[in-house]
């Protein structure tokens, strides 16, 4: 499925001698030399002089020196356990050693394959581990992230987001592939790691042969012992001089205290980078613009202060070690990185000597009676505090800054991180579960089982969208639908749109809302600035045509500028993100590889007339029926059709722009907050939304004056659709106009 892009430094034009013999004058003792050379086993080159460096910086690694009982394991168990912390080596140590392991086998069951929950760090460790081995990256060692393939049939060892290994199950449920399949970060908790867990112990049944290492931190390790029931542990011991200091009383104005910590620790002249742990990534912005704006004033001599906003949504974020050049650069400039919890893991430098924690986070938590995803603020759990802690380098001591008293984290944070499963909305997991009971495998026990009424309503959901039969089993649709990687309403109005001829402009409009957002974070005082180089791509019908408006404006830029650099001032001129862009072009293309292998329809395109405007909204209204709201007072605030949650047009929404308020909007995303913003939203008719909504959808819709309308639009188009019936054959008849219903 995955298109195969070239890689960085995938060259096969490797180094064929060290350095130390690369000045070599072809005498008999260099030729003697270049015959003891150690040979790579990977890919029978000679070592080149890096190797040997990497190599005792790997020995120094805590986790080097459980390699002999790690490796006795492996042979005698089908099951290992790893447990240490976030800096112990066990991310790039152990999926090296597993590939020793296959190799001694000469591959007879296949290569390594090791999962991770951010794709940022299954890119790094890819690269590193590459490094380490002294191979080609691409070649021996790779990696498979949503959207981008570093992998050839020849890659031995390989890094992969979760989802992508669990997407793997699809076309090759016992993952025959692979020898040794190795779950990285289990604490994590992401649907797609507990799922794997779960199905890959049936997999383990059918395949004796196959091993299976778990990476996990040591608070989880009792419960995935009893989950896994008696196999080995690997225990890494690791030793942090760690200062914890207690704030009681600075999160009642966490974001003052953290600041007059950042300027205290910078003004004491300790050496050393900070990294802030915030609880959203608003806070992230607001910290930003007030340390940017205080640290332009402080005394140079005291040496640079280098803000770092790190998103973890973004691909390429990630606070790793600076090589040589930029250590140089950096000698003077300390660096503060400002995160949120799910930057936890992107943290990977060495210099961070001071931690700040605000012991708070903002957690996405779906509630399925709604279909509606609020934002909480509540305590981090103790295993958080944790890795936080061992962010702080191991090579020296460090300071935690906790802004919460010492009482607060024994009775208030919870042991462990809450599962993903438990709080997320699993319509697209249980897509998946109904793919993979297609090949066989068993229903799958999970660590910690999900709510029954969030399965209900993934069912109901998925019942809805047409993807289940009368037994329960997936349809022909829903079997199309879980080829896409992508939530199942989307994948719905692609489908819809390949019957209603706008499948070009649905497959925009999905890479769109997949990517990043395109619209640039506004620096202070751009607002104004930025809505006039954006009101060029207002389109009249609504938020997701003028996406495709940026999109087609990017790809015209990108065919006629004559560098790259051209296209990265059009997007800075015009407050876009670059990066975000290129995003969406990468998965447009993926998702037309899709359409064309599985042989869908595809109209040539056709925005901009008044028939193709309707035929999308047609699309999406086959995917989001179930996401309509209605203006309820002329004024903006429009009241959810599922619910009684009252929201407001996000500010950046073109209808936001130009003060148009219209009265019914399909929304692509909703969040209960303090500002219950729906964003992405384009303009319907109650009309248009009868025809294509499921009649059983709208009879167990809630009681609303928004239903008593819609029943009366209903009522009114009843005795035309008889009209209809009894006349000439109509092509436009709702069954026939929408046979993906």
């Amino acid at each position: 499925m995955e298109e195969e892009l070239e890689c960085p430094n995938s060259s096969p034009e490797k180094r064929y001698f060290p350095e130390s013999l690369d000045s070599s004058d072809g005498d008999e003792e260099g030729v003697l030399a270049c015959e003891d050379l150690e040979l790579n086993p990977f890919d029978g080159l000679p070592y080149s002089s890096r190797y040997y460096k990497l190599l005792k910086e790997r020995e120094d690694l805590p986790i080097w020196k459980e390699k002999y009982s790690f490796m006795e394991s492996l042979l005698q168990n089908q099951v290992v356990i790893v447990s240490g912390d976030a800096k112990c080596g066990k991310s790039s140590q152990v999926p090296q050693w597993c590939a020793e392991y296959c190799l001694s086998i000469h591959y007879q069951h296949g290569g390594v394959i090791c999962t991770q929950v951010h794709k940022q760090t299954a890119v790094q460790l890819a690269l590193r581990v590459a490094d380490e081995m002294d191979v080609n990256i691409g070649h021996e060692v790779g990696y498979v992230i949503p959207f981008e393939n570093c992998c050839t049939s020849e890659t031995i060892l390989r890094y992969c987001t979760d989802d992508m290994l669990q997407r793997e199950m699809m076309s090759n449920p016992f993952l025959g592939s692979y020898g040794v399949i190795i779950v990285d970060d289990v604490h994590e908790r992401s649907i797609a790691t507990d799922v794997l867990l779960g199905l890959l112990k049936d997999v383990l049944l059918a395949r004796p042969e196959l091993k299976l290492i778990i990476n996990s931190s040591p608070l989880l390790i009792s419960k995935l012992s009893s989950y896994y029931g008696d196999v080995p542990l690997i225990e890494v011991k690791s030793k942090h001089a760690v200062e914890v200091v207690y704030l009681s009383g600075a999160q009642k104005d966490s974001l003052k205290s953290i600041l007059s910590l950042i300027f205290e620790i910078h003004h004491s002249g300790e050496k050393g980078d900070i990294v802030v742990f915030l609880a959203c990534e608003q806070d992230i912005e607001k910290a930003y613009e007030i340390v940017c704006q205080e640290g332009s004033h402080l005394n140079p001599d005291l040496g640079e202060l280098v803000v770092v906003p790190l998103y973890p949504k973004e691909k390429c974020t990630l606070f790793k070690p600076a090589d040589e050049a930029e250590r140089r650069c950096q000698a003077s400039q300390r660096r503060v990185v400002l995160t949120t919890s799910s930057g936890e893991s992107l943290i990977w430098s060495n210099t961070v000597r001071f931690v700040i924690d605000v012991g708070v986070e903002r957690r996405k938590v779906y509630n399925p009676r709604i279909r509606a995803t609020s934002l909480v603020t509540q305590p981090i759990s103790q295993s958080q505090a944790e890795i936080r802690k061992q962010i702080v380098g191991a090579s020296s001591s460090g300071k935690l800054f906790c802004l919460y008293a010492e009482e607060f984290a024994s009775k208030d944070m919870r042991p462990l991180k809450p599962a993903e499963m438990q709080e997320a909305n699993l319509t697209r997991m249980v897509l998946f579960l109904k793919r993979i009971d297609i090949a066989g495998l068993g229903h799958c026990s999970f660590m910690n089982r999900p709510a029954p009424e969030s399965l209900m309503q993934a069912l109901e959901d998925l019942d809805y969208l047409a993807a289940l039969d009368n037994d329960g089993n997936l349809s022909e649709f829903g079997i199309i639908m879980s080829e896409f990687p992508l939530d199942p309403q989307l994948s719905k109005a692609i489908l819809a749109a390949c019957e209603f001829d706008c499948v070009d402009e649905m497959l925009t409009i999905a890479a769109m809302v997949t990517a990043p957002n395109c619209f640039s974070h506004l620096p202070p005082g751009a607002e104004a600035a930025a809505q006039a180089c954006w009101k060029t791509f207002l389109h009249p019908d609504g938020d997701h045509f003028t996406l495709i408006n940026v999109y087609k404006a990017y790809q015209d830029t990108t065919l006629n500028s004559a560098s790259e650099h051209c296209v990265e001032k059009w997007c800075h001129d015009r407050f876009l993100s670059c990066s975000a862009l290129r995003t969406a072009d990468v998965i447009r293309a993926e998702l037309l590889e899709i359409i064309t292998r599985i042989e869908l329809p595809y109209a040539e395109p056709a925005f901009g007339s008044t028939e193709n405007s309707l035929n999308i909204k047609k699309a999406l209204l086959s995917g989001y029926f179930m996401q309509i709201a209605r203006d309820v007072d002329g004024a903006g605030n429009y009241l959810m059709l599922t619910h009684k949650q009252v929201a407001q047009l996000h500010p950046l929404s073109g209808y936001s722009i130009t003060k148009k308020v219209p009265e019914w909007v399909l929304f692509h995303k909703f969040s209960i907050s303090e500002n219950n913003y729906i964003r992405i939203a384009s303009e319907i008719s109650p009309e248009l939304f009868m025809q294509l909504a499921p009649q059983y959808y709208f009879s167990n819709l809630p009681p609303s004056e928004s239903k008593d309308i819609l029943q009366q639009v209903m009522d009114h188009l009843a005795p035309i659709s008889t009209m209809k019936k009894e006349g000439e054959k109509c092509p436009e008849s709702t069954e026939q106009r929408c046979t993906v219903q």
